[in-house]
């Protein structure tokens, strides 16, 4: 027999949920008021507290976004409830204390939305003891473009809204509000890299996972012309006065146009045109002070418990979507080469250190040590060297889905952690049905990822700078030396700073 649904009183009110795998799920709850309107582009603001019991059985809207990947036409819910959040839980009706897992999920900042059906917490939370919250947070430019009059990263200042939202009122369903974990991936990851080292986000979790930290952080003048090349092709002024009033669609088209032409600016906006990343959140002094790299260095995270880590292959996911998985040349590797190796000579030791790999190899190398790997790794090195704890990982399992192509790349782990193995976009790279290998390789990163969030310890030691173990999750695990030792070597003097306009660099 089917219980009653379950019901919460929230500090805004109270919800009615519905049941899911035998836990309770409550989807579309308000944590800020609608930032539409007057609001447009601020910083978040605290729900307006409703009377009655206000249904929790649909996801929010998500927040407008251009059509990457097809995203944007994924979620049927519409409305200005941009800004919403949802929990699974084993325990609804009773004080359980359990621990918590906050998602934060990535789509290059540009894209993303909680609604997604890889993202259902439901198994995790039957399976792990664990409440799970997944909510969405303003992307594109709504989120991280830079306009006179609002401020910066307002993507990141929802996120730290909704971990206040836990803080306030997880104990309710069934959940310790000291004993938050934070996970993320690719974008995500970086949100999680770049919480652990604001003080606005302090004392709100006290765990992370990071999977695949993206190492592009902007500058205050790069995000502002990216902003205003965004803002001219509506004819108008990167300027809250001018954009507020703009259709937040149309908006996020004009930045669509943009990252279609950013390969044009690598002359002016460096690496990232290279790449085609319109948005990152911007070093700008106030909401962030400094990159994760740097602020983790100085210490900001070092009572902090750090999972952090890659796949193998992280680049491959993205020379397939473009087309280019045997179509890589000797002047394509090249190019990538001169764009991201590290250092002076840096195309030279790329070449030098891998001797036996081919152009199409080279490219993939430099393409997920810039953008994942090595900005991952560092991650954890910043955090051991000021006295604080992490531990590193290395998915090689490689994803059986469409006759094996994609290898262990980016976006893999995702549907792993959940165990969402045949659910979304994801599910492509798993093959459907999941093979019996695939759902044992979900094992392991699920009980390693509950573990963590019970009791700090992932299953595998310490990462420091003597061994360099990690762990390395495949069909047979294991605890080894960090497997990419010649790319480590390669960027061990290499400093994730923000990145900033290419004349500007030149003069300074």
């Amino acid at each position: 027999m089917q219980p009653p649904p379950p019901e919460v009183r929230a500090a805004a009110g109270t919800v009615r949920g519905g049941w899911d795998a035998g836990v309770a799920v409550f989807r579309g709850i308000p944590f800020a008021e609608p930032p539409v309107g007057a609001m447009r582009f601020a910083a978040p603001r605290p729900v307006r507290a409703w009377n009655g019991t206000r249904d929790a059985l649909a996801y929010g809207p998500p927040p407008p976004q251009g059509g990457y990947f097809g995203m944007a036409s994924r979620s049927s819910a519409e409305g200005d409830d941009w800004l919403t959040i949802n929990v699974w839980t084993p325990s609804p009706q009773r004080i359980a204390g359990l621990p918590v897992l906050v998602w934060i999920q990535g789509g290059g900042y540009l894209v993303g939305m909680s609604s997604l059906p890889e993202y259902d917490g439901a198994g995790l939370a039957r399976d792990g003891d664990v409440v799970v919250v997944t909510f969405n947070y303003r992307v594109g430019a709504e989120g991280f473009a830079h306009l006179d009059g609002a401020p910066d990263n307002r993507g990141l200042l929802d996120q730290v809204a909704a971990l206040e939202w836990v803080r306030d009122n997880i104990t309710a369903f069934g959940g310790n509000p000291e004993c938050v974990t934070v996970f993320g991936q690719s974008a995500g990851a970086g949100c999680v890299a770049a919480l652990l080292g604001m003080d606005r986000a302090a004392r709100l979790f006290h765990r992370a996972i990071a999977q695949s930290v993206p190492g592009t952080f902007f500058t205050s003048e790069l995000a502002a012309e990216i902003s205003a090349a965004c803002a001219a092709e509506l004819g108008r002024q990167p300027t809250v006065a001018e954009l507020s009033t703009t259709d937040p669609n149309h908006l996020a088209a004009a930045a669509d146009v943009v990252s279609a032409r950013m390969q044009g600016w690598t002359h002016r906006w460096g690496q990232p045109a290279y790449r085609s990343i319109l948005f990152s959140p911007v070093v700008d002094g106030e909401v962030l002070c400094a990159t994760p790299w740097q602020a983790l260095a100085a210490g900001a995270a070092r009572g902090i418990a750090l999972v952090v880590g890659h796949t193998r292959d992280e680049q491959r996911l993205f020379t397939v979507i473009d087309g280019l998985l045997g179509e890589v040349d000797e002047e394509l590797a090249q190019q990538a080469l001169e764009a991201y190796a590290p250092g002076p000579g840096g195309v030279r030791s790329y070449r030098e250190a891998f001797p036996e790999a081919g152009p199409e190899e080279l490219y993939e190398l430099i393409g997920s040590d810039w953008l994942f790997r090595m900005p991952s790794l560092h991650l954890a090195e910043a955090q051991v060297a000021a006295g604080g704890r992490a531990h590193v990982y290395e998915l090689a399992w490689p994803a059986p889905g469409m006759g094996g192509v994609f290898g262990a790349c980016h976006g893999l782990d995702v549907p792993l952690v959940f165990g969402t193995l045949d659910r979304g976009q994801p599910a492509m790279l798993i093959g459907n049905p999941p093979s019996v290998e695939a759902e044992l390789m979900s094992t392991q990163l699920r009980d390693a990822w509950i573990s963590f969030a019970h009791g700090g310890d992932p299953g595998w030691p310490e990462y420091d700078t003597r061994r360099r173990l990690a762990k390395v999750f495949d069909v047979v695990s294991a605890v080894k030396a960090y497997p990419e030792e010649r790319s480590r070597q390669l960027w061990q003097h290499h400093s994730f700073g923000a990145l900033g306009l290419v004349d500007s660099a030149a003069q300074s």
